[in-house]
């Protein structure tokens, strides 16, 4: 509120310094420079400076920070976030940054100098202290619940200004169409990402595991079935220890059936706590069926398949759940255990049939997907230990289908 106070006034004054130059163009003088006192010159050109460079740092953190909480809310697709610091707020985004310097890049070729881009500028803070503006009323009216005569009279107050600037620099829009290209690309992939993950959680169903366990347990010892792996490991979503996706109940058992010794379904937890790194155990049935939860900091790096092996050579030391006397899918020509981890990943019917609005999104939402980061990635896992399944996304079946036989 300060700060956009504080902008209001200082246009507000250049205003006023225009008015009263007694000249009928600026003549390249600039107002914010010119209504200084001649003492206060220099160290406003410092102010300036510092205050250029500070809002620079801001401009790349911030997004940072919203392409952050854009992932958590289902707006952008997943992408590497480091953690620089201890405090959970301060982040890091390789391909963010990327694309901010290539922005950097393309201004610079684009405008050639600053006198170009001082139109483009200007239209942009414009259009920020409105979207600003909206968004502090939405604050005021939903979180703060202000009365809505104060909220209204506040409103009024900068939106008379600010639409007033706008339309003195509506005209300088010409000066900056390309950038309008590159923010209708960041609003089309938010749109496309949200609206496409709408649709897929919608086909996210948890089950009651207990009612597949006896069937786990019959299947393990089924010689009949082949063995797919002596260790076989589902990495899950559910935090509940009684619930599992629906689609990794049809991976263990559709078509071609997942004979395993013993099976394991993994849930990664992150804390709020930077360095924290837990587990508990959970034996759903006879040394057969476990479950186990890991509590991750959000500075810890997921390296999922080093933390499963190393609580199971724990579970193995220390004799616990029979797996000291079970073979591990070792043998002399191999000592490596027998492990495999199972990823589930979905992709988009040849049995849909969409309208053409409904096509071009998940079909856009797909390919954001591969350019995003990988499961694989993600939680840590080696490839030479994953077992990538694709599992067909069906939103719009057909429902005829029109094929006569010919006689």
């Amino acid at each position: 509120m300060f700060v956009k106070v504080s902008l209001v006034i200082n246009y507000l004054g250049q205003a006023a310094w225009i008015m009263n130059s007694g000249h009928a163009t600026l003549s390249g003088a600039n107002p914010f420079f010119e209504m200084m006192p001649a003492w206060f010159l220099l160290p406003g050109v410092i102010i300036a400076t510092a205050a250029t460079i500070i809002a620079s740092q801001a401009l790349i953190s911030g997004s940072f920070t919203l392409i952050s909480e854009a992932m958590n809310l289902n707006f952008w697709p997943r992408v590497a976030v480091r953690q620089p610091t201890d405090i959970k707020g301060q982040i890091y985004i390789p391909s963010v940054n990327t694309i901010l310097w290539a922005g950097c890049v393309l201004m610079i070729l684009y405008f050639r100098g600053s006198a170009q881009m001082e139109a483009a500028y200007g239209f942009s803070i414009t259009v920020a202290m409105m979207m600003t503006t909206v968004l502090l009323t939405y604050y005021l009216l939903y979180t703060r619940r202000w009365n809505k005569l104060v909220v209204l009279m506040i409103v009024l107050l900068f939106a008379t200004v600010e639409l007033s600037f706008f339309v003195a620099n509506i005209a300088k829009i010409k000066e900056r169409w390309m950038f309008l290209f590159f923010e209708l690309f960041i609003f089309l992939t938010m749109y496309v990402w949200h609206y496409a993950r709408k649709i897929n959680n919608r086909f996210v169903r948890f089950v009651d595991i207990g009612k597949y366990i006896p069937l786990m347990a019959e299947m393990s010892v089924d010689d009949s079935i082949p063995k797919f792996s002596t260790h076989l490991i589902y990495l899950t979503k559910a935090n509940t220890r009684g619930n599992i996706e629906e689609k990794i109940v049809r991976s263990i058992f559709a078509r071609r059936p997942k004979r395993a010794d013993v099976y394991w379904f993994v849930h990664l937890n992150r804390t709020d706590q930077p360095y924290t790194l837990t587990y508990d155990v959970s034996e759903l049935h006879d040394d057969k069926v476990i479950k186990i939860n890991i509590n991750i900091g959000f500075r810890v790096q997921p390296r999922t398949e080093l933390y499963f092996k190393h609580i199971v050579r724990k579970l193995v030391r220390q004799k616990e759940l029979n797996l000291h006397i079970r073979p591990d899918g070792s043998s002399k020509y191999n000592s490596e255990p027998d492990f495999k981890f199972v990823v589930i990943e979905k992709f988009l019917s040849v049995e849909n049939e969409f309208a053409i609005k409904e096509g071009l999104l998940l079909n856009a939402y797909f390919i954001l997907k591969g350019l995003g980061l990988s499961d694989e990635k993600a939680f840590g896992l080696d490839k030479n230990d994953v077992i990538t399944e694709q599992t067909p996304l069906v939103y719009n079946p057909i429902q005829t289908v029109d094929l006569t036989r010919i006689q």
